[in-house]
């Protein structure tokens, strides 16, 4: 594990407007992704991530708008994913701002792309993103967990724990790991699937889907991620970055 546990927002854009909704009262404008990320900033955030949804070719420009003028305000490191395709949008990305790059459906489709993207960029800037579940009723996987694509509706077949440490091997820096099954729920993170990817990687594992109080996240971390990242109960106001930070601190772990 790292030394500092880092607790990530993820703030979901859609044509340059985050779209979960947001309720922060000081706010001039909640569906700014500008506004909003700097209000995690300073709320201490650790690191900021923006998942492009629209990840279409015709909205890319609105996305570097949006991560040119994060970058002008936050001086945290800033991932961003949905999209990528290849080494030129990681580029496109880093030059107006962005400090790491995410990366998932285009590399299960090619896998080469992590290993081309690490070569250009170094580990780093690389950051799998997985959705993963657990199958239903005849298994595929040697694991039980599978890879799917398209928000969790499309089974690719794919064991997730094989394909983390594919990745790793290809040059993968860091894997955001997310729990189809308990995304949304918010019923805490899904402790089984981060055990199983902790015994089979050593790079980081940013924990993602099922965050629902401060108290679901020091689990998160003695199964084995390094990071925690979560998305409607910040947007929501249900927990602030500090009220997760002192949670993770009274369990013992470290917290910038």
């Amino acid at each position: 594990m790292s030394l500092a546990v880092r607790v990530i927002p993820c703030l979901d854009v859609d044509a340059g407007r985050v779209v979960k909704g947001v309720h922060f009262e000081n706010l001039r404008d909640a569906g700014d992704p500008v506004e909003l990320a700097a209000e995690y900033y300073r709320q201490g955030a650790d690191e900021l991530t923006f998942l492009d949804v629209t990840a279409s070719s015709s909205h890319r420009q609105t996305m570097v708008d949006v991560v040119s003028r994060t970058a002008e305000q936050i001086f945290i490191p800033l991932t961003v994913g949905g999209g990528v395709r290849a080494p030129e949008d990681v580029d496109s990305l880093l030059r107006c701002g962005a400090d790491k790059v995410g990366v998932n459906t285009a590399a299960i489709n090619d896998p080469t792309l992590i290993g081309r993207v690490a070569e250009r960029f170094g580990n780093q800037v690389l950051v799998l993103s997985v959705d993963a579940r657990r199958e239903q009723g005849e298994r595929h996987t040697q694991s039980g967990f599978e890879v799917t694509t398209m928000g969790g509706r499309k089974s690719t077949g794919i064991d997730a724990i094989w394909w983390v440490k594919r990745a790793q091997e290809l040059g993968a820096g860091e894997i955001l790991l997310n729990s189809m099954d308990a995304d949304g729920t918010q019923q805490g993170f899904d402790l089984e699937m981060i055990k199983a990817v902790r015994k089979e990687v050593k790079i980081p594992i940013i924990a993602s889907g099922g965050a629902g109080k401060a108290a679901d996240f020091p689990p998160a971390i003695e199964a084995g991620a390094d990071a925690v990242l979560a998305a409607s109960i910040f947007h929501y106001g249900k927990v602030t970055i500090g009220e997760v930070k002192d949670a993770i601190k009274a369990a013992g772990y470290t917290v910038r």
